[in-house]
């Protein structure tokens, strides 16, 4: 129906909006201090970037992209993800060439076609930071303790912070042939999807949601017995890193993640909080991603958050963000003359940086100050053609239910008080 919203979308009314805004305005804070500046890419990019960036094994590429021809005959995907178009952007405005590392953060819609589900939408908004240009693994442990430090901050304490090893392209090459070995018994037994990422990617086939496929790739060979001795150092750094900072961490060497482009570290901060799928937050290195999709040879290091699973988790954590503030003044209007008084009034309070507000209903006296109590109004200011006549106003404090007449020229100065 015209009137419903499409399936796997939510509305956000006025009564819940202000819970976005204060955790909108609390990431950009966050991302300030760490030295993050804000970028903004556009809700489609190029399918073949996509594809190219998120890696065409995945269960986005395959099944969950939103993918049409716009009329010139490109073919125009919505993002499912941030990480890609800010790698886009990155090349495309060659911000290699100045002061490196680059670090950047953003705020943005994305869209997959999955089953809608608790805390999972077809749109969904995500919170993201990428840090460009360093190949040390500090800036790993930059991105990690943001996460970390945001989710503190917002009230959350029931998540781990789950980190691994996903390897170079060297030390995969021996890690995908001994999973091979191991899945080639079982290949029967795999779903379609996994049949098909054996030959192609079947470190995919360990991200598998099936029950039955978690089941053969339970006694697997794990990917850490496989590092090169570059990529074990570099894990080891982190896991220094971490200690130093006194972040605390757990090895689970099951995550892989879902897009093709990481490498070496990878990391998901979990809830039990939220069902099953309970990450929250995950991300991880990509030293080639730039390189794959035209530029140079740039690695890179984030992480992607969920807005919506956030504040369903600030909720399960019994979180209480604060309500916006209540209208400040209400202003109660009797007769013509009393109206065009209250409309410059209202004009200085607004200049003045004061929210206020009249009735726009022609409303009665009695309703005027019904209407003014709904909106929690803390003062009521009344004019009517006496006091305009004396140059005063009834001035009423709301929540003290006090009235007192104060001239018209001294309203500014008795709401500063």
């Amino acid at each position: 129906m015209l009137t419903n919203a499409p399936k796997g979308t939510k509305d956000t009314l006025p009564d819940q909006v202000y819970r976005w805004h204060y955790v909108e305005k609390k990431f950009a804070e966050i991302c300030d201090r760490y030295g993050y500046r804000e970028i903004r890419t556009p809700v489609f990019e190029h399918t073949e970037l996509i594809n190219r960036g998120v890696g065409d094994t995945t269960d986005i590429v395959q099944k969950e992209m939103y993918t049409f021809n716009d009329h010139g005959g490109r073919s125009l995907t919505l993002k499912p993800e941030g990480t890609s178009p800010a790698v886009r952007a990155f090349v495309e405005h060659k911000m290699y060439a100045e002061v490196q590392p680059t670090k950047l953060y953003y705020v943005t819609p994305c869209f997959r076609y999955e089953k809608p589900q608790s805390g999972r939408l077809r749109e969904f908004h995500q919170f993201g930071i990428e840090i460009f240009g360093t190949p040390n693994m500090m800036a790993d442990t930059d991105v990690i303790c943001l996460a970390h430090d945001f989710l503190e901050e917002m009230g959350i304490r029931d998540v781990t912070l789950e980190i691994n090893s996903v390897g170079c392209p060297e030390c995969r090459a021996r890690y995908r042939k001994a999973l091979q070995d191991f899945l080639r018994p079982h290949y029967d037994e795999l779903c379609d999807t996994c049949k098909d990422r054996f030959e192609r990617n079947p470190m995919r086939i360990l991200d598998c949601k099936s029950p039955e496929d978690q089941a053969i790739v339970k006694d697997a060979p794990e990917m850490l017995d496989y590092l090169c001795d570059d990529c074990a150092q570099a894990f080891r750094d982190v896991q220094e890193d971490l200690t130093a900072m006194g972040i605390e961490y757990v090895v689970n060497p099951r995550i892989v993640r879902g897009l093709d482009y990481y490498t070496k570290t990878a990391f998901e901060f979990v809830s039990n909080s939220i069902g099953a799928q309970g990450t929250v937050c995950g991300g991880g290195r990509y030293d080639n991603l730039c390189e794959e999709l035209g530029g140079p040879p740039i690695p890179g290091v984030g992480f992607g958050l969920g807005i919506e699973r956030l504040l369903m988790l600030m909720d399960a954590n019994g979180v209480e963000i604060p309500e916006p503030s209540p209208v400040e003044v209400f202003i109660v209007t009797m007769g013509d003359k009393a109206k065009a008084e209250g409309l410059g009034l209202i004009h200085t309070l607004h200049r003045e940086g004061i929210s206020a507000q009249m009735d726009t209903l022609a409303r009665n006296v009695k309703g005027q100050f019904k209407y003014a109590a709904r909106l929690n109004a803390r003062y009521t200011i009344v004019i009517g053609d006496e006091e305009i006549e004396r140059g005063v106003v009834q001035f009423k404090d709301m929540e003290r239910h006090e009235q007192r007449e104060i001239p018209f020229g001294e309203i500014l100065k008795e709401l500063g008080k």
